[in-house]
């Protein structure tokens, strides 16, 4: 269903099997020598099928050869069905010949157009780290190929685990699930499946173009023995194994020589530790091995599809196209656990899920977005402002700031702090013994950028201090330290405009 889905955003004219088996075809592209692409007439064309030739699939084809160089699958009759194979690097046409010499002879080697893409797509970097609101923050791409051998299958509770040890303002998770894994499970059980950590902030990237977005974002790949993370050495990228071991990975394939390399991951808890260790190594010739040619496959391949054709290629260049961004952000967390570090005037806060078991300062929970128990139990509430009255209402009610600070204290005694976070610069709070006050928050400022922190994570910061026993008497000046942004913030009497803002 998920390929039909890419077709149709694609506009792609799709045909009934029978009426496309019926047809002569002037061309035929598969990247995969299952199925019934033998079926078809016309000129077929075996395109690059992902990072090479890395695992074999126990239970089909011929036992531990790998399908992608199968007899079984690329001969019909003795003889190859396709009329050309390509192939994105030369040891994976000299390994086709040991394994399968007829189909050897009509194989040619191209690149790997999925990698041209994600080069490509290399300056739109930011871009997408803008649309996942990714800002500071260390964004680790969790990737799990299918089968029983996967992370996914063998870890299920990995996503979880980790996400509830990394602290929220320093990391960002998404996990990275094999296309086959998206379509058995399907989409509303892995929503339900992985709940708990999509709430605390672990982005589910799509199995079609947007995951390749996404490990161009990353700063750090967590594999199995699927093959994505050779991509990610392709890019730079540090890569930390967690495969843990089987019968599936082929000993000396470019998937095997990485995890070999690659630090190893045991608990959650040696994750920042392990991705430190994995800077320091250089993987990408593990990645040179099962990718050539870099930035040629469109042309090479194009050559080779119009000589196939008998026609002579167009004069207009074949370049790739940069991916599209990631569809949507993820939703923000509406509830955390803060951990809170008060040293004088200088806060560090740390924020993690509310299930976490680690020690803990405070609770602190978006009002109305977090559900009843936390907002019950909740010492920091903040809001941010909605989106105002309907356009074309003649009749509106809305709370100002002071209004619904004042209103959630009465209404909540276990609350300490409310907040209403006007901008990511500007909070008016109210404590409950420290009176009303607003507060201003300087970006981070280095090397030309501008990172703002989460005035959410600020207002956890001023709460901690205001309920410290050497507070003072506003206005203060406070450094607030969230992840790897320090920023300073500035904390006096409220003002007019931020009493009287409109919620």
């Amino acid at each position: 269903m998920d390929a039909l889905a890419a077709l149709e955003r694609s506009g792609a004219r799709t045909v009934p099997w029978d009426e496309a088996r019926a047809a002569r075809h002037d061309l035929v592209l598969t990247a995969s020598p299952k199925g019934e692409p033998r079926a078809l007439s016309g000129p077929r064309v075996l395109l690059p099928h992902g990072a090479g030739f890395n695992k074999a699939v126990g239970g089909e084809g011929s036992p531990r050869l790998p399908s992608g160089l199968d007899p079984h699958y690329l001969l019909a009759g003795g003889r190859p069905w396709a009329s050309l194979h390509a192939l994105a690097h030369e040891d994976q046409l000299s390994r086709l010949a040991e394994h399968c010499p007829p189909a050897a002879a009509r194989a040619t080697v191209v690149g790997d157009p999925t990698l041209d893409r994600m080069l490509a797509s290399l300056a739109h970097r930011e871009d997408y780290r803008r649309a996942l609101g990714t800002g500071a923050r260390r964004l680790v791409v969790l990737s799990s190929t299918w089968g029983p051998e996967s992370l996914l299958a063998r870890r299920p509770e990995l996503p979880g685990e980790l996400i509830g040890r990394l602290p929220h303002d320093a990391y960002q998770l998404a996990l990275v699930l094999h296309p086959n894994e998206h379509s058995r499970i399907g989409a509303f059980d892995l929503s339900r499946q992985l709940a708990p950590a999509l709430r605390a902030g672990l982005v589910l990237a799509g199995p079609y173009e947007e995951w390749a977005a996404l490990l161009v974002a990353a700063d750090g790949t967590v594999t199995d023995h699927g093959s994505t993370a050779l991509y990610a050495a392709a890019l730079g990228r540090p890569v930390v194994g967690a495969y843990d071991g089987g019968s599936e990975l082929l000993p000396g394939s470019p998937m095997a020589r990485l995890l070999g390399l690659a630090p190893r991951l045991r608990t959650p808890a040696e994750l920042p530790e392990l991705l430190e260790a994995a800077e320091a190594l250089d993987t990408r010739a593990c990645a040179e091995a099962a990718f050539a040619l870099p930035g040629q496959a469109l042309p090479r391949l194009r050559g080779a599809l119009y000589e196939l054709l008998g026609l002579r290629p167009r004069a207009v260049p074949a370049a790739p196209r940069p991916l599209p961004g990631p569809a949507a952000p993820p939703p923000a967390p509406v509830a955390f656990a803060v951990r809170a570090e008060v040293r004088g005037h200088r806060v560090g806060v740390t924020r993690l899920p509310p299930t976490t078991s680690e020690p803990v300062h405070h609770l602190a929970a978006e009002h109305p977005g977090a559900d009843g128990r936390l907002l019950q139990s909740a010492s920091v509430l903040w809001r941010r402002p909605g989106p105002g009255p309907a356009p074309h209402s003649a009749h509106s009610s809305t709370w100002t700031a002071a209004g619904w600070t004042a209103q959630v204290l009465e209404e909540a005694p276990q609350c300490g702090t409310a907040a209403v976070l006007i901008t990511p610069e500007r909070c008016l709070l109210r404590h409950r013994s420290a009176g009303t006050l607003s507060v201003r928050v300087e970006p981070y400022r280095s090397a030309g950028r501008v990172v703002r922190a989460d005035a959410a994570a600020v207002v956890s910061a001023v709460h901690a201090w205001l309920g410290g026993t050497s507070r003072g008497v506003p206005p203060v000046s406070l450094v607030c330290e969230a992840g790897p942004l320090t920023v300073r913030v500035e904390v006096g009497p409220a003002d007019g405009a931020d009493l009287d803002y409109e919620l």
